[in-house]
Order: C-alpha cells, then structure tokens, then sequence
C-alpha cells in the first residue's frame, strides 16, 4: 500500500487456507520477531499485527515496512555467474544463522502468552515452542474439501523424536478421505491401502528413530518454509547483497533431516526433464544455465558443510533413512506408491544402512510385483510435473509472476491438450491402460479448459493452483 506521505507498507492477511486461527499469525510475527532481535538475518520490521480476527478489521493482519531493493527471481537470469556464487554463498551463511539456534522441542516457535501451559514448551524469555502451525496438520489445504474440519488433533509441540514420529503417522491417518473417487490417479492406492501402509511405516519409523546414525541427525532446527528466489530480496544496485527473506509462515521448528534434502531453487542442480521427450537439442545458452546451476549447488554445498554441521549431519548420510518419516502425514497426497517405495528401499537396504535386527516390513514378492507398475506411473506423473514447471517457468504450486501470465497461460493450455490427445492415441492403438479422466486427474495444474465439461474451478489469473501442493512450497503471497 502506497501512503499519502509517499511511503509503502505492506499488509498480509491470511486466508482459510493458510494455517489454524490464530497460530498461523501469532508464529509468523514472534519468528520474525525474533530472528530480528537474537539474529542479524534481514526480515521486514513489524509496524503492527493481530491475531484476534474480532478486532476492528475484522480479520488478523500483519503490517509490515516494504522492505528494499528487488526480488532475486527478477534479477537472477541478468546476474553474471560469479554474482550468482556471491549471492548464494550469502544465503548459505543466512541459513547457518537460522540452524544454529537450540530449540527444545519440535513445533512452530510462539510469543509464550499465545499457548496454553499444557501445549507449550518454554524457549527464551517470551517465547515458545507451540503447535506446529504448518496447514498439513490442520487439514486446510487447497484443493481437500473433504478433509476440512480438522480430525487430526495431534498438533504438536513433541519433546522427542517418537513422539514427533506419532504424530506424523496420526496426521496422515487423519488426512485420508472419507469416500474413495473413481477418477483418482492409478498410482493414489485405496483408503485400506493407505491404512495398512501407515501401520507399517509406524513399525519402520519406531525402529529407525532408535538408530544412532538418525538421532544424531535429528536436533530441532528451525528452516524457512519456501527458502526460493521470490521470498528473497537484494540490493538493486548489488544482486549480491541480500536486503530482506520475507514470507515466514509456516516456518517450523523439525528434526534436522526433514530438511537435510532441501535445495534452494537458486543452488538446485540441474535436471534434463523435458515435456513429453521433445528431443530437442540443447542450445549453447541452455548448456551455459547447466553449468552455472551446478557452480551454485556446489557452492550451498560447501558452505553447508563448513558453517551449518546440524543441517550438515543429516546430508552427510544417506537420504534413504529419512524418507519414510517425509511421507507419513502427507501420504493421501503423494500416493500410495510413493510411501511404499520408500519403504521397499529402506527395506532392502536395512543392513548397508548400519541398521540392527531385521527390518519391520518385508514385502512378498506378489507386493514387489504389484508395486512396479503402480510406481512407474508416479515416476511418470512426477516426471511430467517437472517438465511443465521447467518449461513454463513456475514453482510447484503454480505460482508465476503477474507480467507472465497472458504469455503463460496459453502455453499452459496447449500443453494440457498435446497430454490429452498422446494419451488419446495411445488409447487407441490400445498401448496404455490410463483412462481419459485418470490422464486428466494426472495433470499438476488447474486453470485449463477442456472440450468436456469443465472438471476443474476457475482460478485467478496469475496463479495455476496445484492439485497436490509442496509442503516446501506453500501458497504463495500473490495469490487471491
């Protein structure tokens, strides 16, 4: 908002789909609050806040000073590749600042006077460690209607990491479905499915969380929740100096290895996912972008490694120990498939992993079998995913800048039909077992048209809302 005196102020309201009443705004504010006091990690100054949605207004709010300089994501493609490396050796030592702090407990960091006695766990002087606020813990999130309502009453604050992991197997148990759809992705699995395979990865978890090797790795830190380019502001005149990290919702205090995989959009390695193998030759420009992108994944790397050992203990080792506690309390959302694949890996490779005993699941080999083609059509959705997000240039919920959309959404469009129609043709040699409805359920985005009735709401024009939203990458602030 532009005053009359001439300055900019910048307000946040959160919407149903934001986090729990009250929390969501009250940990936004006292994490602000107090990396800005304790830290020297740039956040926007506060001028004012509510939680109380019966004040005045009407609805809580956050009012914040507009914070200076430019988004790094519009600067990012005519920085040079040594600012490219300055500018992420910054925000590596950012990230140091922020896993560095000693937390007692696992949660959503709160001023203390928001939290009943019974649901906090003191920290510093004003503060502590609450509920965790993040939507998936509250059954809010866009698009699960049917899961609005709140069944899940274990929120959190978990002292230890069993504890921590229960409540993990009980949230996912919360978010699956009360009725079953026939249009569903042939990889989603059953409601029974899903039940029988949360018992199972509670036995694993329970198990793993014993291990040294996994304890050692799991000290509370706290990591910002959409850590990309587009919450990062820099200095106008030097992209290498980073002037403010806004957008702290949902920023939660886990064990270090729920974010030991996490890659920055500014330090991911490059990937060769194209839409639909278009066989297209890379140009001298693409091959260029390749190699800046692997300077600055080894430079995030590095720095980790040298200024964050908290983060560091958990990406030294191998990812398979943690993946089955990622895809616990999101498993309706990622598919059958994805959670039992985990579970086969960590199965089979218990022992190289340093593990004792026997591990809790052996799958039969009449699961093996069944599991391999319900796998290849997740890796094939994922795999289409990342192509559209790499050929349109948006994030993983959809998000694109305002400017793009009149450029982006036709393209978005004519995407969608050349999936319909390969999936036609496929029907019709009789190659593909995918039914049209299941090919449309497939697709990562909505905002599409479709010669049928439409399947899917209209959405704002600057924003492709995602079926099946990241819990890394939240909605964003743009979007209505």
């Amino acid at each position: 908002m532009t005053m009359d005196n001439g300055g900019k102020i910048v307000a946040r309201l959160p919407s149903r789909i934001a986090g729990p009443r009250k929390l969501t705004t009250n940990s936004e504010v006292a994490t602000m609050t107090y990396l800005k006091t304790f830290t020297s990690i740039p956040v926007p100054k506060i001028l004012d806040w509510s939680d109380d949605d019966s004040n005045p207004i009407g609805a809580e709010y956050i009012i914040m000073e507009n914070v200076a300089g430019v988004r790094l994501h519009e600067r990012w493609t005519s920085m040079n590749t040594p600012e490219h490396m300055q500018c992420t050796k910054a925000l590596s030592l950012l990230v140091k600042k922020m896993v560095q702090i000693d937390f007692p407990a696992y949660g959503s960091l709160y001023f203390t006077d928001a939290i009943e006695p019974g649901l906090r766990v003191e920290f510093a002087e004003g503060y502590c460690v609450g509920p965790h606020c993040g939507s998936q813990y509250w059954n809010c999130d866009p698009g699960e209607k049917d899961l609005y309502g709140d069944r899940n009453t274990n929120h959190g604050p978990w002292k230890t990491l069993p504890s921590y992991c229960t409540g993990l197997v009980q949230t996912g148990c919360a978010r699956l479905p009360k009725m079953e759809s026939e249009e569903q992705s042939p990889y989603r699995g059953s409601v029974n499915e899903h039940l029988r395979l949360l018992r199972i990865s509670e036995a694993v978890i329970e198990e793993l969380a014993k291990s040294p090797l996994v304890q050692r790795a799991a000290a509370p830190i706290l990591f910002h929740n959409d850590f990309h380019k587009r919450n990062v502001f820099v200095s106008d005149e030097d992209p290498t100096v980073v002037t403010a990290i806004i957008d702290w919702q949902a920023t939660s205090i886990e064990p270090a290895f729920i974010f030991a995989n996490e890659h920055p959009d500014f330090a991911e390695l490059p990937d060769d996912v194209s839409f639909l193998g278009d066989g297209k030759e890379e140009t001298k420009e693409e091959i260029k972008l390749k190699e800046d992108a692997s300077i600055c994944a080894q430079t995030f790397e590095v720095c980790i490694r040298g200024y964050a050992p908290k983060l560091w203990a958990a990406r030294a080792l191998d990812a398979t120990l943690f993946r089955p506690f990622r895809y616990c309390h999101t498993s309706w959302r990622d598919g059958a498939a994805a959670v039992q694949q985990e579970l086969i890996e960590v199965s089979q490779q218990w022992t190289k992993l340093g593990l004792p005993g026997p591990c809790p699941y052996q799958p039969t080999e009449e699961e093996l079998t069944g599991h391999k083609k319900q796998y290849q059509d997740f890796e094939d959705a994922h795999k289409m995913r990342l192509a559209v997000m790499r050929t349109l240039d948006v994030s993983s919920d959809g998000w694109v800048q305002t400017d793009r959309w009149e450029e982006v959404a036709p393209a978005h469009q004519r995407m969608y039909e050349m999936w319909l129609d390969s999936v036609k043709e496929s029907l019709a040699s009789g190659e593909d077992e995918l039914t049209l409805d299941q090919a449309k359920e497939m697709w990562p985005f909505d905002g599409v048209e479709d010669v049928n009735p439409p399947m899917y709401a209209e959405v704002p024009a600057n924003h492709f809302s995602s079926k099946a939203p990241s819990s890394s990458e939240p909605v964003g602030e743009n979007i209505v």
